[in-house]
């Protein structure tokens, strides 16, 4: 059994009430404790060779990995925890200390290597034909013949054109000076020449098509075979991702079974996204619940260095990804009692400042850790707030939107006419405004630009990764005011208006490599995320004065 009994003295740590709240959570000291011993024997071990970019000299690609730890107890009342990793580690599944993949796929002799062999070997034959000399010399004859086709059609076309002119020329000049019987022969005799110029091309088009016809079909020989082959093996890896989803089935508590396909079979998704069931959370529940070890607390961290599109940080904890593991964790965790989901509350807010009103439009002051619009499970908000206040407002009322964390400055329309002029205002991007934030580090130039493209990461919603393949540009201009104590106190300027745009640009290595103080998801974990919405300044839509509305922060 991969039971590992404490090397610490754990005895004056009082047991959590409930288990961890998966998706976010600050560990249990228990937990953290846990992490610790093993993060010792990561440092240590040489049990396994993996790169995980801690050495400059190791020429292969270094991969971070998420590892995770399940604080349990036994029948015996024992108190241990099991240590599990996401993915494969050093290219296999099976290592000593960690507990197995809840399905093997990199099992010798199973059937996914007898089905990945078999996909191999017509990935092969396909290789094969689209290399072969005849395959590729009827291609290139093709692509010639339809190039010398087109040249010769196009010259020919060109000719009937001439002639179209110079038979639109004659007509003209002769209308005046032949006789009226003498015209209409020449108008019969330029409709043949026309007739006979059209057929020829008919003619002509049908000969050199029928010569190309003859190559075409038989590289539509070769083309036929490839097409059969990609079909077939479409059909069986279909066929073998849909057997490997089967046989990943999850256990809960009560010992109730659920495969992959019968969980995903009940998300709008359907389909389990690639990679599902291979993190470290369901891996280590599983074998809790095939052992009979109770849960009591899980944690996962990273260990090694951050992928270049996302943002993790060596030894820092995260909580389990919604996208794959969200599905997974509900029938694994039902019936047990877990801690309250923080995402389900919010800060108990009263009134909310108004920094600036007129007849037209509100500025407010948004507390941090409220919602600027509803959510599904939290009304409460700056816009019911405002609806309210303002019962006689009509149209959407919020020009704009914070995230729920950030505090600051949010614009209100108390009509529709009004809303839809500072939305413009927005798109045209002739809003100007700025945030201040108090960043973990010292960002070292003092002032400057960060262009990284973003996009929601699909399998971990809403956090953002850098993706400059399908991103969208997200541009910041930044202004250090002060450093100190190892902090920077920093001021941006979003020229875009992305999801999250300051926090990954600061946090990402390739931004400020500068995480904000308090940022659950790119950072740290703190009392509140230290991040305003400090200034904001537009063109008043009736009296087309410009304002100028700042609000300083409480950090």
């Amino acid at each position: 059994m991969r039971f590992l009994p404490f090397k610490s003295d754990i005895r004056c740590i009082s047991l959590p009430e409930n288990f961890t709240f998966p998706f976010y959570y600050s560990p249990h000291p228990l937990a953290i404790i846990a992490s610790k011993e093993l993060q010792e024997y990561l440092k240590k071990q040489t049990d396994f060779v993996h790169n995980f970019g801690f050495d400059r000299n190791d020429t292969t690609l270094p991969i971070g990995k998420m590892f995770g730890v399940l604080v349990v107890e036994n029948e015996q009342k024992e108190l241990g925890y099991l240590a599990g990793f996401s993915g494969k580690l050093a290219d296999e599944n099976h290592h000593k200390l960690f507990v197995p993949p809840v399905f093997d796929i990199l099992e010798k002799g199973g059937f996914f290597r007898v089905g990945e062999i078999e996909v191999n070997e017509i990935t092969l034959e396909i290789e094969a034909l689209e290399k072969d000399e005849k395959y590729l010399e009827l291609k290139k004859k093709v692509a010639t013949e339809q190039f010398e086709i087109e040249k010769i059609l196009s010259a020919k076309k060109q000719d009937l054109k001439q002639s179209k002119k110079q038979r639109d020329l004659l007509r003209n000049e002769k209308k005046t000076s032949l006789s009226s019987q003498e015209y209409e022969d020449l108008i019969e005799q330029l409709k043949t020449e026309s007739i006979r110029g059209q057929l020829e091309l008919k003619d002509l088009t049908r000969d050199l098509k029928y010569n190309l016809a003859e190559i075409e079909n038989e590289l539509a020989v070769f083309e036929e075979q490839i097409e059969t082959l990609k079909i077939e093996r479409s059909q069986k890896s279909s066929l073998l991702q849909k057997e490997i989803f089967e046989k990943y089935t999850f256990l809960n508590q009560a010992q109730n079974e659920k495969s992959l396909l019968s969980i995903f079979d009940e998300t709008s998704a359907q389909t389990p996204p690639a990679g599902a069931g291979e993190c470290a959370a369901p891996k280590l529940l599983q074998y809790a619940f095939l052992h009979r070890l109770k849960p009591i607390c899980l944690a996962e961290f990273w260990w090694g260095k951050s992928p270049s599109s996302e943002i993790r940080v060596h030894e820092q904890f995260y909580p389990a990804c919604r996208g794959k593991c969200e599905p997974i964790l509900s029938h694994m965790l039902e019936g047990i009692e877990l801690d309250k989901n923080p995402m389900s509350e919010q800060a108990t807010v009263g009134e909310i400042e108004v920094i600036y009103e007129d007849d037209y439009l509100v500025v407010v002051n948004k507390p941090s850790e409220f919602l600027s619009v509803p959510g599904k499970e939290l009304k409460d908000s700056v816009h019911e707030r405002m609806r309210l206040k303002y019962p006689e407002a009509t149209g959407p009322l919020l020009v704009h939107r914070l995230d729920m964390s950030t505090s600051g400055l949010l614009l209100v329309a108390k009509s529709e006419e009004i809303y839809k002029n500072l939305q413009m205002q927005f798109i045209q991007r002739r809003i100007k405004k700025s945030y201040i934030a108090l960043l973990e580090g010292i960002v070292e130039n003092d002032e400057g630009d960060i262009s990284l493209p973003l996009r929601v990461d699909l399998d971990d919603r809403p956090r953002q990764i850098v993706c400059y393949e399908h991103g969208k540009n997200a541009f910041t201009k930044y202004k250090v005011l002060t450093r100190e104590n190892g902090k920077t106190r920093i001021q941006f300027f979003p020229i875009t208006g992305r999801t999250h745009q300051l926090r990954v640009h600061a946090a990402h290595p390739l931004g400020l490599h500068c995480p904000i103080v308090g940022d659950d998801l790119y950072g740290t974990l703190q009392n509140r995320l230290h991040l305003h919405a400090q200034y904001l300044q537009f063109k008043h839509p009736v009296t087309k004065e410009v304002l100028e509305i700042s609000c300083e922060p409480e950090f």
